[in-house]
């Protein structure tokens, strides 16, 4: 049973600027953590800040200084938007185009510029932008001089940022979010908030003092986006996917409650105004003592976020026994560690598919914070063939989409949950966060282009393509 969304529903797709732009060295940006992660067996030790890179280097290849150069593509890729329809499109705002040390005094008018025009060219396709401010963007500049987000300095620092896109972006961009997967800092610390460690450091104290920076900034970010900005919406993000306990021991159920919390710690503090009472004794028994003033308390209380978005790809699945653990882990590199569900088809990559999950999911975060529930990030990943005559057949794309597409529909019409919107991620083929490759496609439209950075970079539709240009049509009705 196919399901029409409520009018007004925000069809469309994200990406991220780290992802998809290029032009890592075009307009006066400044180099940021993304330029310095390579592709290769160095990725992951460099985005746990376990490998220290500060700068490119010669041995390395690094697949963020094209991507696939929306920088000089993007009028193309929105019009192909717009023909699926698209009512919404994310994308992130490189911070270092901006501000290219971090806390420039004037922010860098080409920079300025080049974001105006991809805002203008979604307004005339009649699509709202929704802008994440930061995804996976750290000034290199800031990384040497305070240690990123390990120092409180950072606050003013991305406040500075905020200052001056909200200044200039004021009555043309409504949704905002803070930062992109806060959670992921807790497993791609370089990656998600520019900290390397030092030796003597406790990486869990300073990955806390870390969140509680962000979540610091966040909050005032919201307030300054409400004064600037009146009637704008702004939102958390959070790495989303229900834990399942893998039996029903109570211990095993306590490990899952558990592991949601990891995730649930950011987003509590930024719906509700506060850290949870556990997260004080989860740190008083590991000895961290939070950098947080009475004013810090204050201000996270005023800026409270007006909506919760999130990226789900995968449930995932804990337990007590580490006999189990051993047994059932997933091989690999991934970012956040998993148990592999027995009950759950897996993509090329290990990836859980679980569309039920999306649904739990959804209920578990609206009976969590009551306010509206965005999906920005849901897609697969998966190798695609371009045929003798240029088509590209992606059955098992459609697939995932539908199935998971039907389950948002029964949240909205079953569970009555309030839903602004859905941006699948990557509708055009984007360079993979987690491995650098491109070969691991998520998009509607197919980017020529190869792992090694080979390739012409010409679009081109994929049969998704005319589905989801379908069920944007449709509302939702027509999922077939």
């Amino acid at each position: 049973m196919a399901y029409t969304f409520p009018e007004g529903f925000l069809w469309g797709g994200a990406t991220a600027a780290n992802q998809c732009e290029g032009a890592w060295q075009e307009g006066g940006k400044g180099l940021s953590t993304v330029d310095v992660i390579p592709y290769g067996p160095d990725r992951m030790p460099v985005a746990r800040g376990q490998l220290r890179m500060l700068e490119p280097d010669a041995v390395h290849r690094y697949p963020a200084h094209e991507a696939i150069d929306f920088y000089h593509h993007y009028k193309e890729d929105i019009a192909l938007f717009a023909e699926m329809g698209f009512k919404c499109y994310r994308f992130s705002i490189a911070w270092t185009r901006i501000l290219p040390s971090g806390d420039d005094d004037t922010p860098n008018e080409a920079g300025l510029a080049f974001y105006e025009d991809v805002i203008d060219e979604c307004l005339r396709h009649g699509i709202q932008p929704l802008i994440t401010i930061c995804h996976f963007d750290a000034p290199i500049e800031l990384i040497k001089r305070y240690g990123g987000w390990k120092d409180r300095r950072m606050i003013d620092a991305y406040l500075k940022f905020c200052t001056a896109i909200f200044t200039r972006y004021a009555g043309k961009v409504k949704y905002w979010l803070t930062f992109n997967e806060i959670n992921m800092l807790l497993h791609m610390p370089f990656m998600g908030a520019g900290i390397l460690f030092e030796e003597g450091e406790d990486p869990t104290e300073v990955k806390y003092r870390a969140a509680h920076y962000e979540i610091v900034a966040s909050a005032k970010a919201v307030q300054l986006a409400h004064k600037i900005m009146p009637g704008s919406m702004v939102g958390c993000m959070l790495a989303a996917g229900q834990y399942y306990p893998f039996t029903c021991a109570p211990e095993d159920v306590y490990t899952a409650m558990e592991a949601d919390r990891d995730n649930y710690f950011f987003i509590d503090a930024q719906a509700r105004g506060a850290y949870p009472v556990w997260a004080w004794k989860r740190m008083e028994r590991a000895g961290i003592t939070l950098d947080c003033t009475e004013d810090d308390l204050a201000e996270m209380r005023r800026g409270t976020v007006d909506f919760i978005s999130f990226s789900y790809y995968a449930s995932r699945c804990t337990s007590a026994d580490p006999a189990v653990v051993e047994k059932y882990k997933k091989p690999g590199n991934a970012a956040i560690m998993s148990l592999k569900n027995p009950y759950l088809p897996a993509s090329e990559w290990g990836w859980q598919i679980d569309p039920v999950g999306l649904r739990v999911t959804m209920n578990t975060l609206y009976d969590r914070y009551q306010k509206p529930l965005f999906i920005v990030e849901n897609g697969l990943g998966a190798v695609d063939k371009v045929e003798a005559d240029g088509s590209i057949h992606d059955p098992y794309r459609v697939d995932y989409m539908r199935a998971h597409i039907r389950e948002i529909g029964k949240a909205i019409a079953e569970d009555g949950l309030p839903v602004l919107g859905y941006t699948m991620w990557g509708p055009i083929d984007i360079v993979s966060a987690s491995t650098g490759e491109m070969k691991k496609r998520y998009g509607f439209i197919y980017v020529d282009k190869d792992n090694e950075g080979n390739g012409t970079l010409e679009r081109r539709r994929k049969d998704s393509f005319a589905w989801y240009q379908k069920v944007i049509a449709t509302n939702g009705a027509d999922l077939d």
